[in-house]
């Protein structure tokens, strides 16, 4: 449901490969084409498809116990479930295909070059077919077949708006628009990535599903809506699921984008050569020699002693510590 990127603070992250257009840790030679289908494209479809079936299959079944077994999961219960099953899924994913699960998450991220455009027809087609499957198999469990449609008989598990097309059309965006807002600053910005990225994309989901679900169904996902309308032939109103989150996903990366202004983290901002530092601002420790530099922050104007392992051939990997 999201385009990870340092999600879980590792050396190789899912963002880090997509934004440099890596291939997933594969090298190849700089004059070799790399085919649209190499191992690693399929490896993160593969990963997508199992991401986005677990996501879809756990969020939809929760719809299903709660409706037909007395309400025992009530409105919190199902919004707990999606919100765990993309923290889960992300932390399980996010590395190998950048956890979108999400068409609307990967036409975002393409379109503010975070993810490259040739790939995502393919991650598109993978979301949708595991979108299907998972509400194919949800209709076998439960034998959802009596009168779905038309929301008189069994559980329908797709999206249908409960208000005005307008208010869940408008509740549509501002719930992919926040969702997206979130990814685009604890997913993509190097300031903000941490181990906790994946919490906070999952809470999201929570309070999205929370003051949207009564209105709109809180879908924020063009596959969550478009499989369960293939597998019953429900398409009433389907555009609104489409178009909505896709424009709010937009907005809000575009907005996050505006508001960052470097895509540097604080040891990128400056990486001086240590062998051109004047002697003041070099020290050597018993054994190795240590480069400390003091950098002035752009962003804050704030001080940072700077210090790393030196080479002779190479520049300072700097770690900053507030002075």
């Amino acid at each position: 449901m999201a385009d990870i990127s340092d999600i879980t603070a590792q050396p190789q992250t899912a963002d880090s490969d997509i934004e440099d257009g890596g291939d997933g840790g594969y090298s190849r030679s700089a004059d070799l084409p790399r085919p649209l289908l190499s191992v690693s494209f399929v490896q993160k479809l593969i990963g997508e498809f199992v991401g986005t079936f677990t996501m879809i299959f756990a969020g939809c079944s929760a719809i299903v116990v709660n409706e037909t077994y007395g309400k025992p999961v009530t409105l919190p219960g199902i919004a707990l479930v999606w919100g765990l099953t993309v923290t889960v899924m992300i932390y399980s994913i996010g590395h190998v295909s950048g956890a979108h699960f999400n068409p609307a998450v990967s036409i975002a991220f393409a379109s503010s070059r975070k993810f490259p455009f040739k790939q995502v027809p393919g991650y598109i087609a993978v979301q949708v077919l595991a979108s299907t499957l998972a509400a194919e198999a949800i209709r076998l469990v439960f034998h959802l077949n009596d009168n779905v449609c038309s929301l008189k008989g069994d559980v329908y598990v797709g999206t249908s708006p409960s208000n005005s097309n307008t208010t869940s059309f408008i509740m549509e965006f501002i719930a992919t628009f926040n969702l997206m807002f979130v990814i685009s600053a604890v997913a993509t910005d190097k300031r903000a990535t941490g181990s906790f990225a994946g919490v906070a994309i999952g809470a999201t989901v929570v309070l999205d599903i929370l003051f949207s679900g009564p209105i709109s169904g809180a879908s924020m996902n063009p596959a969550r809506s478009l499989g369960p309308a293939l597998v019953w032939g429900c398409y009433k109103d389907l555009w609104l699921y489409i178009i909505s989150p896709v424009i709010g996903a937009l907005s809000g990366a575009w907005t996050y984008d505006m508001l960052r202004s470097t895509n540097k983290s604080y040891g990128e901002i400056i990486r001086p050569n240590c062998n051109k530092a004047s002697s003041k601002d070099r020290k050597e420790a018993s054994q190795d020699e240590i480069c400390v530099l003091r950098v002035v922050d752009p962003l804050n104007q704030k001080y940072f002693i700077c210090s790393s392992p030196t080479d002779i051939n190479e520049k300072c990997n700097v770690t900053c510590k507030l002075a």
